[in-house]
């Protein structure tokens, strides 16, 4: 099932940066906002962390966001040597960090391997440090695992995925390391900004060909 309709996703992933909106993409501004995803009944002890960097975070955020057993989802920096970069620091690409999406599930309600599906299907993995026209180091494809087990995960799950994709995939499997949260006004930034420009052109025909909307 995958990977029939990995390329079709992906195509639609990739609106996620068309070129006549990448300027605006993440250097579009909002008040401070706060994430509002629902949580669930389950026990918090049992929750886990995924991070993931796959382009411009508003995208990736908002298509987690929909997904049951998704506890809550931020928006944030990883992978850097910077301490506490803004979010104009990791612009330049000097920081090394990515912009990656934390997400908090229970294990119980959605695996560590759907939410990797579900990486595969949002974006292209199969470009070096570029997502439609959004370039540069903080955009790459990359897993941070939090664990040897997600570790493991994650390389079965990207050798799986391979075989719906014609190129290589590039995406890197690499330790989690120290994080960072983006600026408040990056997060939750689909769910509180439906009627910006970006959202209505870009993020909302995403998540309809994804089914998420």
């Amino acid at each position: 099932m995958l990977q029939k309709t990995l390329p079709r996703l992906i195509q639609a992933g990739c609106l996620c940066f068309a070129s006549a909106l990448s300027l605006i993409a993440c250097a579009e501004k909002a008040a401070p906002t706060t994430n509002d995803t629902t949580m669930t009944d389950s026990d918090p002890s049992s929750f886990e962390i995924a991070t993931f960097g796959a382009g411009c975070f508003w995208c990736v955020e908002a298509v987690f966001e929909n997904l049951d057993g998704v506890q809550d989802v931020e928006s944030g920096y990883m992978g850097g040597e910077v301490k506490d970069p803004t979010y104009r620091e990791v612009c330049t690409g000097t920081t090394g960090h990515a912009e990656i999406t934390q997400i908090t599930f229970d294990p119980a309600v959605i695996s560590y391997e759907t939410l990797l599906d579900w990486l595969w299907r949002s974006h292209n993995p199969t470009t070096l440090n570029q997502q439609g026209a959004d370039k540069g180091t903080q955009y790459r494809s990359a897993i941070f695992y939090h664990s040897e087990a997600q570790r493991e995960i994650a390389e079965a799950s990207k050798a799986a995925a391979q075989k719906a994709f014609d190129r290589p995939i590039v995406t890197e499997i690499t330790e989690a390391s120290d994080y960072y949260p983006a600026e408040d006004y990056h997060q939750d930034y689909y769910r509180l900004n439906k009627a910006a420009p970006y959202c209505q052109m870009v993020i909302r025909p995403k998540l309809k060909k994804l089914d998420l909307e």
